[in-house]
């Protein structure tokens, strides 16, 4: 598999040619602040290596979605949220509103997250 591709926007942050509000950048994941919040904390973590779903990644057996959680948790702390409570989201599937197929863990905290989702 391609560890990229041209024609991703999640790909084109990773690389720098699209601008993102970088929240961690580690070897094999970035997260950056969503551009549409919908929360106080919204960041999106995401591996720098193209899978378009987390089950694809999940596949590949390299460990990356446990590195995504863990990052995703890390950033929790840090944005004060940890404590509180947070929601890690991975869309799969245009049906389920993903609409950039590249693998992206979101994270939402800083206000009551109720169940079920929109």
């Amino acid at each position: 598999m391609s560890t990229t591709d041209p024609d991703c926007l999640f790909c084109k942050i990773v690389s720098g040619e699209v601008p993102a509000e970088i929240v961690r950048d580690g070897e094999r994941v970035l997260a950056f602040r969503d551009i549409n919040p919908q929360a106080p904390t919204h960041v999106l973590v995401i591996p720098r290596e193209h899978h378009p779903d987390a089950v694809s990644a999940a596949g590949a057996g390299t460990g990356l979605v446990d590195e995504v959680v863990r990052e995703a948790h890390s950033i929790a702390e840090d944005e004060g949220v940890a404590s509180t409570g947070y929601r890690m989201v991975f869309n799969t599937g245009s049906g389920a509103g993903q609409t950039v197929f590249h693998l992206h863990c979101h994270l939402l905290g800083g206000r009551g997250l109720e169940w079920p989702p929109g």
